[in-house]
């Protein structure tokens, strides 16, 4: 007979995914890219935040897997300006508006924003902060 500890030991074994999403929003798995196009994008529309924080793979409320995250797990990799939204291309192919009100800078001079409706956190990569930027200097200039 198992005790409760044993079984919340082996969900945990069970629940390690071994995969991770490193710096840049790449799936990797045992040392390899995951390049495969459906299993990206079912990783991706599968990818939540549990509320103690961990990053998992979601497929309802009792099935889900642990993903090691090394910084975001979103990065906003693109940025356009669609009248007054900046819309972001984020690493899992979607595109989205910015919520300004999420926009937080570091201490580095990293932005980053929360995307899917304040669920999942995206760094904000250079590229696409350059066209932030443009509209922030504007706003701010001296006159």
């Amino acid at each position: 007979m198992t005790t409760g500890e044993d079984h919340a030991a082996f969900l945990e074994r069970v629940r390690n995914s071994g995969i991770r999403i490193d710096r840049e929003g790449q799936l990797w798995h045992e040392g390899q890219t995951i390049d495969h196009g459906g299993l990206r994008a079912a990783l991706f529309r599968w990818l939540d935040r549990n509320p103690d924080g961990k990053y998992v793979f979601r497929l309802d409320e009792k099935r889900f897997a642990n993903v090691e995250v090394a910084d975001t797990p979103i990065v906003a990799r693109s940025a356009r300006w669609e009248g007054e939204a900046l819309m972001l291309g984020l690493s899992d192919g979607s595109e989205e508006p910015l919520d300004r009100g999420t926009l937080t800078i570091d201490g580095a001079g990293v932005m980053r924003c929360l995307v899917r409706g304040g669920r999942l956190e995206a760094r904000i990569s250079t590229s696409a902060a350059v066209v932030l930027a443009e509209r922030i200097e504007e706003a701010v200039a001296p006159r």
